[in-house]
């Protein structure tokens, strides 16, 4: 085994987060040697990194080519990653050879890394995302987290928002209203979801033309999964022109290829846009700052998507 593993310098940055963030980075470079160790992983090429992970390309003893991601303690949104890659088994995914959940690392097919679907058109990437749907959102198994329980939780919070917060007080009601509809809607946690599928999470593979990585699972509703394909690529769709019409060819797209029920998928498109508002007014609170230009614009891309769908 080499010893060339370096920490992404982009990486480091998230001591910014807190305490608990760079905790995790204090103990991570010898994680990733310790597991290495343990399971026989050379080195094989430069470390890469998502929002909360480290992904490090390896060659295994028998000579294959693989990464190990290992990812933030405290991110409970991708708690059941392994239990997900195991149960979808390559179907659509990455393959999993290897997980060891308390340490939150996995050893996973090597993809290219180099080429998502930003590469495809975007109306054609949606339809390759839409057509992974139907293989990925097989019946929730027990031990998932459950969509309901973060939407009621979030649904709340978002209640008490005040009517002079900087978003349209109609859009909050509305969000309000349709949030509580699911919570109580069985359906809402009836299948197994990714919880974070867009573009960059969708690469190019030897096996299959294109794979998903980095699931977040949990037992929800695929009518959940379309809103990341409306926020992310944002600037192509600004760049038309119209918006708006950009945003509906992108969700019509998707609805329709997907054979996805409008009206539901529409409805938790204005929920989670009006989430995100929520995540960005109380990450000011808690920093006890006013909003700043770049979170203002974070609110106008949600409530722009969310006004967009149902134009």
């Amino acid at each position: 085994m080499t010893s060339t593993f370096q920490l992404p310098e982009a990486l480091e940055r998230r001591r910014e987060l807190g305490p608990t963030w760079g905790a995790w980075l204090d103990v991570l470079p010898g994680r990733v040697h310790e597991l290495a160790d343990e399971w026989e992983l050379t080195f094989d090429g430069d470390a890469m990194h998502g929002f909360g992970s480290v992904v490090v390309p390896v060659r295994e003893a028998s000579g294959r080519a693989s990464v190990l991601k290992v990812s933030f303690d405290g991110d409970q949104e991708g708690l059941h990653e392994a239990l997900g890659l195991q149960h979808w088994d390559g179907n659509g995914t990455v393959r999993m050879y290897r997980a060891d959940p308390r340490r939150r690392a996995l050893v996973l097919e090597r993809l290219d890394s180099g080429r998502d679907l930003d590469a495809l058109p975007v109306l054609e990437a949606c339809e390759v995302v839409a057509a992974m749907y139907e293989r990925l959102h097989v019946p929730a198994l027990p031990r998932l987290q459950r969509l309901s329980t973060y939407i009621d939780r979030w649904t709340e919070r978002l209640a008490l928002l005040p009517a002079d917060s900087a978003v349209p007080h109609r859009l909050v009601e509305q969000a309000v209203s349709l949030g509580r509809a699911f919570v109580a809607d069985p359906d809402t946690d009836a299948v197994m979801i990714h919880g974070d599928l867009h573009f960059q999470n969708v690469l190019a593979a030897d096996r299959e033309p294109w794979l998903v990585i980095d699931p977040k699972p949990m037992a929800g509703d695929a009518h959940y999964e379309i809103a990341p394909m409306l926020w992310n690529r944002w600037e192509e769709a600004v760049a038309t022109g119209d918006v708006r019409f950009a945003l509906r060819r992108r969700f019509h797209t998707i609805v329709d290829a997907a054979g996805l029920d409008e009206d539901r998928a529409r409805h938790w498109v204005v929920v989670r846009e009006l989430h995100n508002v929520l995540w960005v007014i109380e990450d000011a609170a808690t920093m006890s700052r006013p909003l700043s230009a770049e979170d203002r614009d974070d609110i106008t891309v949600a409530v722009t998507i969310a006004k967009a769908v149902q134009d």
